[in-house]
């Protein structure tokens, strides 16, 4: 057994990763079901708006620029100022204000309202809101005046000089069909009596990306300059998960300025834009996408890949908040008796990984991966989700797809923590004279270090090769942890028994005996079964080796499974499952390289030691 200066680099390792752990689960790792009660008392809907005449500008200018006298307003243009209303009707009502089309795919259901052309009602058929199956579906898009507005907009900014209504959110548009499904398109008409005929095809696929594409017909005597937008507006600020892990908000990869990500609070803090506006504009990019990510879903608008583009972060200040992406295209102009266009895809839907990269490819989008957070550690985060994924298609569950992960990765790691457990191994056998030395040497640390070294140099061990069983685990365990926790293929993913939900804590605990008292335990004393076992297992991998003799390195052994028994106890399912296992194949491990190495295993030795009192040292002895 190493001495008390032998072992500070060992005790060092483990308690800084039991701060950092603590650090982990203080600032990212509040349980979700104390966010899910959150927003279940966030009763009180956000405030719609309404926005006030359009934009115009040249590219490169964001600066609102009062559109043709006595203009309806437009839908959120870029640029446009919201202003509240008081009224707030229920979602049904809301819906039922304008005529609409429906949108029906195999994943998605909901409408586009014809007054305005926008797409402002999205369900998503392939998730709800809680594990039971009976739960309401999840809810992407709302329309404006109901609860919670979030959707869609496009359109046309005019050019100097241009004073022809343009349309906007107060716009009747015709639709040439009923429903829009995969193969049926619906396209748009709205003709301003003044020589010009918009029109609005919007198609869908089979998930959740829509293809828009706008048309001038200009049938009047002149040219007309627009400037076509797309953009994703949301009123109020969401409750949002609280987590430093997980960024929920404004989040875009606009052209060579790579990945932007605004949080709610963050984009308040930006630049005046002018009047109520604050926020931050990218001008004369090409490439990328704009949009708002919850921790699941998402939404945003993706500009011509091919054109110039201003993009821009914005909030509205003046009375309930109004955040909104969007952005400007470059001008179009349309000779008299032509037609010009401009071509917008909108994401609105979960951020599944297939999906996502799916559309990065097929659709050619600059980065869309990064709709996700995969976070720093993405060369670690990422592969680690595709080979638990792999494992889960081959066999049908995520827990068992973590635990054969867990596996591999010990594989992986097995010759590092074979020469670790071989060096503690050798450690232990040149144990009798360490405590020689010590002896030797009891008033003179410089000299009683010397001497070990040298006696390491002679027997070729690593004093710090105990450390690694320790710390090759964190970032492994912060990629898992990351994996479970963003990527939407673990919600409500079941393992066996009472684990219904991978990504959320395992919901028994032992203070209501697992469920067989008859009430509910608070989210801070959930301590379930499976953290218990981690905690087990922990504590049988410590007993494995011989007792420390220093006392207070003792008790930082002894206290130590209880302590990450109780921490783990509000971290996801899943992490926690890996953790026992991966605790589990280090025991079985652990002691076959000991017996190989003829070490004793001081597991039960150890543990009855915890009800027998030993004597006390000799005096003069440390």
């Amino acid at each position: 057994m190493m001495n008390r200066e032998d072992n500070k680099n060992l005790l060092l390792a483990i308690v800084l990763s039991a701060v950092v752990l603590l650090g982990w689960n203080y600032f990212y790792g509040v349980p979700q079901m104390e966010q899910q009660r959150r927003a279940a008392q966030q009763t009180q809907p956000a405030q719609p708006g309404v926005v006030t005449p359009t934009p115009a500008g040249a590219p490169g200018s964001a600066a609102p620029v009062a559109g043709a006298p006595g203009a309806a307003a437009p839908g959120g243009a870029p640029g446009t100022v919201q202003t509240p209303v008081t009224a707030v009707a229920s979602r049904d009502a809301a819906l039922a204000a304008s005529a609409r089309v429906v949108i029906e795919t195999p994943r998605i259901s909901g409408s586009l309202a014809l007054l305005g052309g926008r797409i402002d009602d999205v369900s998503l058929k392939a998730y709800r809101e809680t594990v039971d199956a009976k739960s309401p579906n999840i809810i992407l898009f709302s329309p404006q005046n109901g609860p919670n507005p979030y959707y869609a907009d496009f359109g046309w900014a005019a050019g100097a000089g241009v004073s022809t209504p343009l349309p906007t959110a107060q716009t009747l548009w015709t639709a040439d069909q009923t429903k829009l499904t995969p193969e049926q398109p619906v396209t748009l008409s709205w003709n301003n009596g003044q020589g010009l005929v918009f029109k609005r095809t919007i198609s869908v696929d089979a998930n959740a990306m829509f293809f828009v594409n706008d048309v001038v017909e200009n049938s009047g005597g002149a040219p007309i300059t627009l400037f076509p937008w797309g953009l994703v507006a949301r009123h109020g600020k969401p409750v949002t998960q609280g987590y430093f892990v997980l960024h929920e908000g404004l989040i875009g990869v606009i052209g060579s300025n790579g990945l932007q990500e605004y949080t709610y609070d963050n984009v308040e803090k930006e630049a005046v834009l002018g009047g109520s506006q604050r926020g931050k504009v990218w001008k004369d990019v090409s490439s990328g996408f704009l949009g708002i990510t919850d921790k699941y879903w998402a939404a945003a608008v993706i500009p011509d890949q091919e054109r110039k583009f201003e993009g821009r972060f914005s909030v509205n200040m003046s009375g309930t908040r109004t955040f909104q992406a969007d952005y400007l295209g470059e001008a179009v102009t349309i000779a008299p008796g032509a037609s010009a266009g401009a071509k917008t895809r909108l994401f609105a839907g979960a951020k599944e990984v297939a999906t996502v990269d799916g559309y990065e490819k097929s659709q050619n989008i600059k980065r869309f991966d990064l709709m996700i957070d995969w976070g720093w550690f993405y060369f670690i985060t990422k592969p680690m989700f595709y080979a638990i994924d792999w494992f889960f298609h081959l066999t049908g569950n995520f827990g068992i797809a973590i635990l054969l992960v867990t596996v591999v990765l010990k594989l992986l790691f097995f010759p590092l923590a074979n020469k670790s457990y071989a060096s503690m191994a050798k450690m232990k056998a040149v144990q009798p004279e360490m405590m020689a030395i010590r002896d030797r040497f009891a008033d003179d640390k410089m000299k009683q270090q010397q001497a070990l070294m040298e006696l390491y140099k002679k027997e070729k061990i690593n004093p710090l090769a105990g450390c690694w069983p320790v710390l090759i685990q964190i970032p492994v365990f912060f990629a898992l942890y990351k994996v479970l926790f963003v990527t939407i293929e673990m919600r409500h993913a079941p393992f066996f028994g009472w684990i219904r939900d991978l990504a959320a804590p395992d919901p028994t605990s032992i203070f209501n005996l697992f469920g067989l008292l008859p009430f509910a335990v608070p989210a801070a004393l959930l301590l379930g079964v499976w953290p218990i076992l981690m905690g087990i297992t922990m504590f049988v991998q410590m007993k494995l080796n011989p007792e420390p003799t220093d006392p207070v390195q003792k008790m930082v052994f002894t206290w130590m499974p209880v302590f990450f028994t109780f921490l783990l106890g509000s971290f996801p399912a899943g992490l926690v499952i890996y953790w026992t296992w991966n605790n589990f194949l280090s025991i079985a491990q652990q002691a076959y390289i000991m017996k190989k190495f003829g070490t004793k295993i001081e597991l039960w030795d150890n543990i009855k030691g915890m009800f027998v009192k030993k004597p006390a040292p000799d005096a003069g002895k440390s």
